[in-house]
């Protein structure tokens, strides 16, 4: 072991488990409606309710490359942030890459050296971190077979990362990010409040053959300006947490449905509507949760006759709209000229990704 490893903690040489060769894995970015459901914290006090939350996987893949580092330590580098190397008994899990770094020190791993190469912009509220953790999960767990591990599932990979999310960030973390990431395509998820461990039931709203024509009814857009979804995420939490506003979440619960029902029936107006209504009610417990640009490409989608939300908890990052096909098609424009407006916004093309994790 080398000299810089604390001798109680087991590391494996990643050149040990895979020799001179590198691994790679992908897994795709979401958009979605019904956020925050996802969480425990309001998902067992509203059980009674049944909370339901929707993502849609778009093929913006996050890639994680590994490959042979110095023995003893632990390199992660990705767009967006300064490469960062520690000793792998060192590693820090508050540093901005630290949820990186807590997976590499889950399965145990030194002197490798992991590259993140994602297509949105960093802190775009698309779920680009626990992405990226899914995708480290799945690369780690196919190493591991050479190892004779037991394979993981998808169900695990995405619990797996949670897990090790919820256990550093310190704040309570739904998991809608790391099931679109593993999944893909156009799902609801149902949330339990059962205690049994099994806390979700996954119901696919969009079928595979109707990706193609339903891609065409979305438009993305990054508002120039990076989110924090702990700011807006706490503000929720802790009103539902003081007793405030506990009607308003079960409105939100409501719209998502309805809207989860709509799609499934290719009924998009009755999905617009559902989805503006939400958009509403989060906007009355959290002012800021569109920002100044959004606002703006809200305002254009309703008056288009389109539905459009913010995507993860808001306060800046994407807005993402719908609507039948030749109202989006006459939105676009009126986007790409608020848009043009910021630095740094963009719209982004973006389809529905039915793939889900991939290794290799």
């Amino acid at each position: 072991m080398p000299e810089c490893l604390n001798d109680s903690f087991d590391y494996i040489g990643f050149d040990r488990i895979l020799g001179s060769g590198s691994v790679t894995a992908s897994a795709p970015c979401r958009i979605d409606m019904g956020g925050t459901l996802d969480i425990a914290t309001l998902y067992y006090p509203l059980g009674r309710f049944h909370p339901l939350t929707v993502n849609l996987a778009v093929n913006l893949r996050t890639r994680i490359h590994l490959s042979a580092y110095t023995s003893g330590l632990v390199k992660v580098s990705s767009r967006g942030f300064d490469s960062a190397e520690f000793n792998a008994d060192q590693v820090p899990f508050d540093h901005p890459l630290g949820l990186m770094f807590a997976v590499v020190t889950y399965f145990g791993v030194h002197g490798i050296h992991v590259r993140i190469d994602s297509p949105s912009p960093p802190k775009s509220g698309l779920g680009g971190s626990s992405v990226a953790a899914v995708a480290l999960v799945a690369a780690f767990a196919r190493l591991g077979e050479r190892q004779d591990r037991k394979t993981l599932s998808r169900r695990q990979i995405a619990m797996l990362a949670h897990a090790i999310e919820s256990g550093v960030s310190m704040v309570p973390c739904g998991s809608q990010d790391q099931l679109a990431a593993v999944y893909g395509g156009v799902n609801a998820w149902e949330w339990h409040a059962n205690g049994s461990g099994s806390n979700f039931t996954r119901r696919i709203i969009v079928k595979k053959t109707g990706h193609q024509h339903f891609q065409q009814q979305i438009l993305l857009a990054y508002s120039g300006v990076p989110h924090v979804s702990s700011d807006i995420n706490g503000q929720w939490l802790r009103q539902f947490l003081s007793g405030n506003d506990r009607n308003a979440w079960r409105k939100i619960i409501a719209c998502t449905r309805r809207f989860a029902h709509a799609l499934a029936e290719n009924d998009i107006q009755s999905a617009v509507d559902a989805m503006n209504a939400e958009v509403d009610i989060r906007r009355k417990l959290t002012p800021a949760v569109l920002g100044e640009m959004g606002e703006q490409l809200v305002a254009a989608a309703t008056r288009s006759g389109c539905g459009a939300r913010f995507t993860g908890a808001g306060g800046g990052g994407c807005i993402w709209a719908l609507g039948v096909v030749e109202r989006i098609r006459a939105l676009k424009s009126h986007w790409l000229e608020l848009l043009s407006t910021r630095p740094e916004a963009q719209l982004i093309e973006a389809g529905i990704d039915d793939k889900g994790v991939v290794v290799g």
